[in-house]
């Protein structure tokens, strides 16, 4: 029952396609698993299980004939080069996150003279993965591909948990099922016990086995490979709180669904509404719904869906009030946005914007330099990163500043061109963006202070040096461009600092004109600040000179951005585009949190976990005591603030399920444990772990309660990171989750992890218990 009809289609393909049959790369290998999820088939669908010779394109000299098609399963794209002998490569569609028609990368720009758009497309990948570029050998082939990549993607993002278990089976099944005949011997089932993280007793396997062997075969087969599957899954701890809660021992009615909700989730509000919801959603037995009671089944399934994961699903909306002034949020921010890899020999590329935009950033850098024919550049100046136009980076921000997020952009412009290269970038701006760039101040926000993100929606906002200020813009009056000297900033102007040197240059009317509410200024003080600065003005830190400001006076500076907006960036030595701690910065109230989204890292996850919530807009609301010039908040001391009021946090780290497995030498088998990491104000800065289990990363068990004390809970992220133990070695990274303290549902949660880079693996998930206090 998979995706394809089988034999008829093929003999179907032979009759009309002949030569290509004759190349066919792949016999056709039916999928035998009866419960693989099926979807319904199309002419595009069809097309791509045919297959296509397309040309991969990697750069505009280097564009070589690949043979792609769809599997039998709708779930792998296979595909081969023509001279390499039986060398062929695969891809999870679960992979591809997006597709892009036409000359939508910089790849397929290059080569924009050669193939007409409507034969090129672009499959973007999850995580950190180089795009696929690809040329059809028509315009309908290009069609049938970028629309049955799309309902397949679009499929498999509709899929409930139950599915995506379901095709995770699949998965593993083809993968043991060596000889492709649809069976599995008992080796090959042990061998695949081995790749999915299971250290299991042999006798117990073999048992179990024999159990699913209902046709006495000595093989599994279709349903008897998914009851060997599910009666190896069986969940234990989640039967145990079945049973604890279930009056018949058979299924939970809905007042026992109640009490559950009352004393397993914590939940207070309208509990009965909420059981008879969750039966009617998650219940797959219809006869237990008409009782109005739930199954085990429709048990795990409400556990493992959105509804009981760790963060709470109305704040995964837009939650939040918009109509604060700019500065009363932190903003989703990005450094040297263009580069793809490290600061001094990674390439530049257009892709980095469009990837930053996507994921919710909200504030992106742009370097610009004279280039050649008068066209500024944008690279790491003096270094060997590449280089790319500037009206390309404006053009492709134009292009998807909104897809993600409609509300402002800000461009960070660290400019270091000449005046009249200026002019090319104002005209650029202007002609590109148009009615997107904001160039005059809003009705009636002229002196008031900064407007809001509502107010700005839609808007993009240039961050830079200006003449003068908004009251001299708005009177007329403004002292000639070529007479204004304008200090630089950013990296060079922390170089030029270090060496005592003030760089001077001049700026154009016509850029200075595109700044309206983020002119940069040099920062003084903060007294100097408090007497002397406009709200549109911006001051930029290095992160080093901000934990300075924040260790000698961390009330003033988030006072100071309570009134203004404040952006730190990473220092200069960080070469190979590491990131620094994000949270201190946050503590103090600083909006603009610049790093380097091309990095994995434990910063990158804080970063993403922050602004997880609010529909992942890129704007989060600061606390209160954060927005209030009348509040003092000291992160330092923040028992001083006025309503302290800490809270306890205890995590019951229950169990672990389908971990994937990360030391790839055969035989090898994680050792899991589990730390949980606060970060917040240095108070409540704090990690435990529990201990690790040998051998066990298909469904390890720990029942160990981790507590903690957290003083301002309105900063606090929540990191659950999950690590194969070594005991010569350190520690390698198996899956992790963050979120905001104040997103944390209470009671029996499952945690979804994700890989380093932050995209999904799924199944494996944490379930723990969770309860909240309030308390010293």
């Amino acid at each position: 029952q998979g995706c394809v009809s089988g034999p008829a289609h093929t003999e179907q393909f032979k009759k009309t396609n002949p030569s290509l049959f004759i190349r066919q790369l792949q016999p056709y290998s039916p999928v035998r698993l009866s419960n693989s999820p099926g979807i319904q088939m199309d002419a595009n669908l069809q097309s791509m299980h045919v297959g296509a010779v397309m040309r991969k394109v990697k750069s505009r000299t280097w564009k070589k004939q690949r043979y792609f098609r769809l599997q039998d399963d709708c779930a792998t794209i296979w595909y081969k080069s023509k001279k390499a002998g039986n060398a062929h490569s695969t891809f999870s569609i679960s992979d591809v996150e997006a597709i892009r028609e036409g000359h939508q990368s910089e790849v397929l720009l290059s080569i924009a003279g050669e193939f007409p758009a409507d034969r090129c497309f672009t499959l973007v990948f999850r995580g950190r993965r180089n795009n696929l570029d690809l040329v059809a050998e028509s315009a309908e082939e290009a069609q049938s591909w970028v629309k049955g990549m799309r309902k397949l993607i679009e499929s498999l993002e509709n899929m409930d948990e139950q599915e995506k278990l379901d095709q995770w089976i699949s998965d593993w099944f083809k993968k043991a099922d060596k000889n492709g005949d649809g069976r599995m011997n008992f080796k090959e089932v042990r061998d695949l016990l081995k790749m999915m993280n299971m250290d299991m007793n042999e006798d117990h396997a073999h048992r179990l086995f024999t159990k699913a062997d209902k046709s006495q075969s000595g093989t599994l087969e279709d349903d008897e490979f998914v009851l060997f599957y599910k009666m190896l899954t069986q969940r234990e701890e989640v039967n145990k709180i079945f049973q604890e809660y279930s009056s018949d021992g058979q299924t939970l009615s809905l007042r026992d669904l109640e009490e559950f909700l009352r004393e397993g989730q914590l939940e207070q509000e309208r509990v009965q509404e909420h059981a008879m919801e969750l039966i009617e959603r998650y219940e797959p037995s219809d006869t237990a719904k008409t009782r109005q009671a739930m199954t085990i089944d429709g048990f795990l399934m409400y556990l493992l869906s959105s509804e009981g994961s760790v963060f709470k699903p109305a704040m995964q909306q837009l939650y939040q009030d918009m109509s604060q002034p700019l500065c009363h949020y932190f903003i989703s921010s990005s450094h040297n946005t263009y580069l793809m890899g490290d600061q001094f020999r990674g390439s530049s590329s257009v892709e980095a914007y469009i990837r930053a935009l996507k994921r919710g950033c909200r504030c992106v850098e742009v370097d610009s330099w004279d280039g050649p024919n008068g066209e500024p550049v944008v690279y790491h100046g003096h270094t060997f990163t590449s280089k790319i136009l500037f009206r390309d980076v404006i053009t492709v921000i134009g292009n998807y500043a909104f897809k993600t997020s409609q509300y402002p952009v800000i461009l960070s412009i660290e400019n270091h061109c000449s005046v009249e290269q200026q002019r090319t970038m104002a005209l650029h701006l202007t002609r590109i963006l148009g009615d997107k760039l904001l160039r005059n101040t809003l009705e009636g926000k002229a002196y008031s202070g900064l407007p809001s993100p509502e107010d700005l929606k839609g808007k993009i906002l240039l961050k830079g040096k200006k003449i003068g200020g908004l009251e001299e813009s708005l009177s007329g009056v403004v002292e000639d461009s070529l007479a204004a000297e304008v200090s630089d900033e950013d990296d060079a102007a922390e170089i030029d600092e270090e060496n005592d040197i003030k760089s001077k240059q001049r700026l154009s009317k016509e850029l200075s004109d595109c700044v309206v509410y983020c002119k940069s200024v040099r920062f003084n003080s903060f007294k100097h600040s408090s007497v002397h600065s406009k709200f549109y003005e911006i001051s930029s830190f290095t992160e080093s000179k901000a934990k300075k400001h924040i260790k000698d006076a961390g009330a003033e500076f988030v006072h100071h951005n309570a009134r203004q907006l404040t952006r730190v960036y990473p220092n200069g030595i960080r070469t190979d585009s590491s990131n620094f701690n994000p949270q201190e910065m946050w503590n103090a109230g600083c909006q603009i949190v610049a790093l380097n989204v091309q990095t994995a890292s434990t910063e990158m996850d804080l970063n993403d976990g922050l602004f997880s919530q609010n529909g992942r807009c890129g704007y989060v609301l600061k606390p209160a005591f954060m927005r209030s010039m009348e509040k003092q908040f000291d992160p330092d001391h923040p028992e001083t603030q006025d309503g302290y009021r800490p809270v306890k946090l205890a995590v019951e780290v229950i169990s672990g399920q389908q971990l994937p497995k990360v030391n790839l030498k055969e035989g090898s088998i994680v050792d899991p444990l589990v730390r949980l990491e606060i970060h917040g104000v240095l108070k409540d800065q704090a990690k435990q772990e529990t201990r690790y289990i040998d051998n066990n990363g298909f469904n390890p068990v720990w029942r160990e309660t981790l507590k903690f004390t957290i003083h301002v809970p309105e900063l606090a992220l929540v990191r659950f990171v999950v690590e194969d133990h070594d005991k010569t070695s350190k520690n390698d990274f198996i899956g992790q989750y963050t979120l905001p303290f104040s997103c944390i549902q209470q009671g029996y949660r499952h945690i979804h992890l994700l890989s380093k880079d932050g995209t999904s693996i799924p199944p494996s998930s944490l379930f723990v218990h969770i309860r909240i206090k309030e308390g010293t």
